[in-house]
């Protein structure tokens, strides 16, 4: 979840094909539109899409929007609360975060200690930007989902591990090395769970003097070991299923139940909840895709957009999309895709489709490939964009991926994210999680 900006240069500066003011550059890969004072290969400073700007800084650089008596804009481009960057199109080019130049934190530190690769977030306690994290109005009631804890005990789950998170592949690129075997499979647009066959410690919480009684005649142990089927979503263990984000998470009980008795002792299965939460209610919320402006990208997908993965209404499915072993000390292994596959097809689950598995040469040719498989219709519902595409190093002794999300479903989950009742609900499941 952490956000931040990059300290790099802005490269291919060409001229705006609709506006005489403007010009376009790209940073990682990114089209950026940019003033007529701005230089091929200038070292400034570039804000990712789906962050806000800190209050100060925007005030330092006019960037809020401002408007006369008679309601006529008169500079700035940023709503004043949100501060949000997000993709869109101006005057036909694809704007793809903000990039601007190093003097404008002259005011928050010394530039001159400023050097390219250098990553910032907040300066001498000045928030510069930050991830924004919509509030809206979240479907979750105040139970948190976990089961309460008694006074006489305590269950824990020590190698139930949580799912690491996925790094931006754009700002990755050292990463790589020639040689690496890497594989590229699609990104899905719903809730994060996971589910293991493993070891549950009970810890007695009893009186002393009658916990020494009772294993004078051995009726209990400190700690008693056993082995249980048990699913989370991406950092909370779900001991029931009531309460959650969503106020109820019985839709994940099915999928759960996939697993049980399929499942070796140790092995812990990644994947992707997709489709609906309930009759009429998806799990990711619609978006409108009037909204956008683009007619091109109506008449392609529709007026709305719907992450549905051709699941019926008031149903939903699981992708896998990785899975470990890890033994009684704690040791993991990672399966390589092939093998997660096979274990799919083994126990009767889905699996997130493949696309391509290659040797890298270049960053360049990754790049390439990236975005030949990121882009247009996703593959499983075949009704909606794909939300674009994961990439993963197959020889790396840990789980090492990064993700890709293509130019048009950054600019829906932007609209999505603007509206008040719609928050981005895996971000805000995690900021719950948290706190729990």
């Amino acid at each position: 979840m952490a956000y931040c900006a990059y300290i790099t240069r802005i490269k291919n500066i060409r001229k705006h094909s609709n506006a005489d003011r403007l010009q376009c550059g790209v940073c990682f890969g990114n089209n950026v539109i940019v003033g007529m004072n701005m230089t091929e290969d200038e070292l400034g400073i570039y804000f990712p899409v789906d962050g806000r700007l800190g209050i100060e800084y925007c005030v330092e650089n006019n960037l809020l929007r401002k408007k006369d008596e008679n309601g006529n804009s008169i500079g700035g481009f940023l709503e004043e609360g949100k501060q949000k960057l997000q993709a869109l199109k101006l005057r036909g080019e694809m704007s793809d975060g903000l990039f601007m130049p190093l003097k404008s934190l002259d005011k928050f530190t010394d530039i001159a200690t400023l050097t390219e690769g250098d990553q910032i977030a907040i300066l001498d306690g000045v928030v510069i930007c930050e991830k924004y994290i919509p509030r809206g109005n979240p479907r979750r009631s105040h139970q948190s989902g976990c089961a309460k804890t008694t006074k006489t005990e305590k269950t824990k789950y020590p190698l139930f591990a949580e799912h690491s998170n996925t790094l931006q592949l754009a700002y990755n690129e050292n990463a790589f090395r020639k040689g690496d075997q890497c594989e590229i499979t699609l990104k899905m647009h719903g809730t994060s769970q996971r589910t293991s066959y493993t070891i549950k410690e009970t810890h007695s919480f009893l009186p002393s003097w009658l916990y020494a009684i009772f294993r004078f005649f051995r009726l209990i142990r400190k700690t008693e070991i056993d082995w249980e089927y048990i699913s989370g979503t991406r950092r909370v263990v779900l001991k029931n299923m009531d309460g959650g984000w969503y106020g109820d998470n019985s839709f994940r009980q099915q999928h759960h139940d996939k697993f049980v008795g399929k499942l070796q002792k140790g092995e812990t299965v990644y994947y992707e909840v997709v489709g609906y939460l309930r009759e009429n209610s998806p799990i990711m919320s619609d978006c409108s895709n009037k909204k956008t402006n683009d007619m091109g990208f109506i008449r392609r997908y529709g007026e709305t957009t719907r992450f549905s993965y051709g699941c019926e209404d008031g149903k939903s499915e699981a992708y896998v999309y990785r899975m470990t072993m890890t033994n009684e000390d704690g040791y993991v292994v990672e399966y390589p895709y092939d093998l997660v596959k096979t274990r799919c097809e083994q126990m009767g689950v889905k699996y997130c489709p493949e696309f391509d598995k290659f040797t890298f040469t270049t960053f360049d040719d990754l790049v390439e490939r990236v975005n030949k498989y990121g882009e247009g219709l996703d593959p499983v519902g075949q009704t909606h964009i794909r939300e674009g595409v994961v990439v993963r190093i197959a020889n790396k002794e840990r789980f090492t991926a990064f993700k890709h999300k293509n130019w048009h479903f950054k600019v829906l989950e932007g609209i999505i994210k603007d509206a008040a009742d719609a928050p981005d609900i895996e971000e805000s499941q995690e900021v719950e999680d948290d706190a729990t």
